[in-house]
This record gives structure tokens, sequence and C-alpha cells, in this order.
């Protein structure tokens, strides 16, 4: 069963294009028709390529990876900012650090800066600093937790990227081209969709439309995200009860070479006492 159905995409908006003679013609095989001088896109389509892709992510969230969710334009950045955290992934919605993945170390460093200064405020460094001091250290935490704070928690590079308008985010697309992430992106009829692994047509401009796909693409990440969890609880569970019996096996084979060593004692002294006997015999005999 699809995700997303005809009339939720329609009703979204997710249809329109933009005007024909700002279009690209590499998306040609993902256009219906032109109306009035838009290209309208072909839905069927983009039903079944936001199918493709959900399972995909799906698979990778199942597998523990990261998806790092990426939209800067106005209309995209609460929706992402949203659905992005309402599946536990990291995402940019402000403007897009420069190297962000290619010089990944850098970025990381930046973090570990906004950590150290909340170090500061709790341990009462930051109260003997003079007032300056203070104001330019709060300036500088700000200014890193709107670009940094929602990949705070992203401590390797992400596995894949999913992007919302390849031509706006060029330099994130490129940069996960150049380190081999797959990018996933909705694009649009004016875009090329020629650099991205996973093209899902679809009008990129619509708060409604942005909405639509990342509610289905954020569902298939949350059932692979709980497939996790029951595989790890399974796993537990499964290690648990073999780890009785195997408990159960050692504490009897402890017992039997406990009792071992004192059985072969007994036959030991059973001996002497045998041969003891036999010699006071003879000692009794020889006297008489």
């Amino acid at each position: 069963m699809s995700r997303v159905n005809f009339d939720q995409l329609l009703e979204a908006g997710v249809h329109f294009g933009h005007l024909k003679r700002k279009w690209n013609p590499a998306m040609a095989p993902y256009i219906f028709m032109e109306r009035n001088g838009i290209h309208i896109i072909d839905l069927y389509k983009t039903v079944a390529k936001v199918d493709e892709a959900a399972e995909v992510l799906k698979q990778l969230a199942k597998s523990g990876k990261k998806i790092l969710f990426v939209a800067t334009k106005k209309q995209a950045k609460q929706v992402i900012a949203d659905k992005a955290t309402s599946v536990n992934m990291p995402y940019v919605i402000e403007r897009w650090p420069g190297g962000m993945l290619t010089n990944f170390p850098t970025i990381r460093k930046a973090v570990k800066k906004m950590t150290t200064i909340d170090k500061m405020t709790k341990d009462g460094t930051f109260d003997n600093l003079s007032k300056r001091e203070k104001l330019q250290i709060t300036r500088q935490r700000a200014k890193l937790e709107k670009t940094l704070g929602s990949i705070a928690d992203l401590t390797r590079l992400p596995s894949a990227l999913f992007v919302i308008d390849v031509m706006k985010e060029h330099i994130a697309v490129r940069e996960a081209n150049r380190l081999g992430i797959p990018v996933f992106a909705m694009v649009d009829t004016n875009s090329d969709p020629s650099n991205i692994d996973h093209v899902i047509p679809a009008n990129d401009d619509a708060t409604k439309s942005v909405e639509v796909i990342l509610g289905a693409i954020c569902e298939a990440i949350t059932e692979g995200l709980q497939e996790r969890k029951i595989e790890k609880i399974d796993a537990e569970a499964a290690g648990e009860s073999g780890e009785a019996p195997r408990r159960e096996r050692r504490a009897k084979s402890g017992a039997k070479k406990a009792v071992a060593p004192k059985d072969e004692k007994e036959e030991d002294d059973e001996e002497v006492n045998e041969a003891v006997a036999s010699n006071v015999d003879e000692d009794i005999e020889e006297e008489n």
C-alpha cells in the first residue's frame, strides 16, 4: 500500500511545477503536461518515488543510521524542524555552513566549543568573567546554537541527506556527492535531477506540498526506528533466556568436578586401609 495517495498530493498542490520557460529538460520524464504556461508534474510518478525513497530511508533508520534534513528556504524551515525533531534526526534550516560534510572535524570543534561554554556556565567559571567577556561569550553561544544547535548530536557523517530545493541547497548536494553520501530530494521542474540519487518530483515551494511528502518520509523512518527497538528487545530477551540454561550447565559441571576429586580420595583411602590391614595380618602371622 502506498504511503501517499494521488488525492492527498493533488490537494496539497504537489503537482504544480514552474513556468515552462524556467524548466530543466532533464525533468521531462516527470512532467505530465503543460497548462497555462505552467508544467504539471505526473503525480503517479511522485507516489512511486515517495514509496521507493521511504523504504530505503526506513531501512537506514532501522540499522541505526542518521539522516540529515536540509531546507533553508522560508516555506520549508519550520516543517523540516518539526518533522526531523519528531524522528530524532539532525537538520539544517539556517545558512548551510560551507564544508559541513567535507570538513566535518572543524564543524565538530565548533560544536564542542558550544559544550565548553555550557560547562563554564555550570561550574561557575562564567561568573568570574568581566561583563564584556560574558557578553561576547553569550553572543558567540547564541550564534553557534542558531547554526549548529540542530546538529549537536551528529557525531559522525550522516548516512543520507534529505533536501528540499536542490537548486538552493546545491552546496550541500555537491558536498554529499563528493563524499558518496546518497541524496534524497524533492525536485521541482526547474531543477537538475542528475546529481540526486532518489528523485521525488514535487512542488518544493508550497508549505503544504513539503508537509505531505515529509509526513510520509518521517512515518517510514518512525517505523524503522520502532522495528529496531523491537529487534533489540527480542535480542536481549533471547540472550537472557539462553544465559539461564548456560548458567545451569556451568553449575552442574562445576558440581561434578567438585564431587569427582572427593570420590577418588575415598577410593585411595580404602586402598590404603586394605594395604594397612594386610600388613597387620602378615605381622601377626610372622609373630605366631
